[in-house]
């Protein structure tokens, strides 16, 4: 009876250090983190990527069909484009105005206009009223009422070059028509004016003639009435 009470107290010990042995195994195991380390891989994606894993690199390809960019296309051409792709028009060249003609009075305007300096003078503003340059040559032939001779030119007044006048443009000559010192003779008072222009050879007069108005009391003349070449300035017209 003793040692069978002997021997269920050791079986009984040996139980108690079994169970002991495994509560302390598993208070190991809780400390050295196994358990934590499988709540972790369970919570974790299986998709998701390392953190220190490098970026995928960014496409270098061009975003058009054809292979090339439409910015690259437009700086590589230098052209601009429209919304369609075409090249834009280029502006149209003015077409030529054609070849320079004679200065006359279907192409022209004329102005008469008497002048308080110099005294006893007139101006006349020619205008080029045509589409095409032209020259005024010489000098103007005027007539006076019904005067049958045209007045001299006074030869210093003669320009370097041939007056030339583009489409609006005007040139210039002035008439002196009576003497500042009363010396003039047959003078009397004119209410009509016509100019004739010159060709180049200035032998004969070309195209029509102009006929700028006058004051409504005419202007008086005398015999020494007479004219300048034409000029490309005003200035020069009136300083004679």
């Amino acid at each position: 009876m003793s040692s069978l009470r002997t021997s269920r107290t050791r079986l009984v010990g040996a139980a108690t250090t079994v169970v002991l042995a495994a509560l302390s195994l598993t208070a190991c195991n809780d400390g050295t983190g196994v358990h934590a380390e499988s709540v972790a891989a369970a919570s974790t994606p299986a998709a998701a990527p390392a953190a220190n894993s490098p970026a995928p690199a960014k496409s270098s390809a061009p975003s058009s069909a054809s292979g090339t960019s439409a910015t690259g296309a437009t700086a590589a051409t230098g052209t601009p484009r429209s919304a369609a792709g075409t090249s834009a028009p280029a502006a149209k060249a003015p077409a030529s105005a054609g070849k320079p003609v004679t200065c006359e009075g279907s192409v022209t305007r004329t102005v008469a206009a008497p002048l308080n300096r110099p005294v006893n003078h007139m101006l006349l503003t020619v205008t080029n009223t045509g589409s095409r340059t032209c020259y005024l040559y010489g000098y103007p032939a005027v007539r006076f009422g019904e005067a049958q001779a045209v007045p001299p030119v006074i030869g210093d007044s003669q320009p370097q070059a041939v007056v030339t006048l583009a489409p609006g443009e005007s040139g210039y000559a002035s008439v002196a028509l009576s003497a500042t010192d009363g010396s003039g003779t047959n003078g009397h008072t004119v209410k009509s004016l016509t100019v004739y222009f010159q060709g180049r050879s200035g032998n004969e007069s070309v195209g029509t003639g102009a006929h700028p108005s006058l004051p409504a009391k005419g202007v008086y003349v005398d015999d020494s009435l007479k004219v300048t070449y034409w000029q490309q300035s005003m200035d020069d017209a009136v300083s004679w």
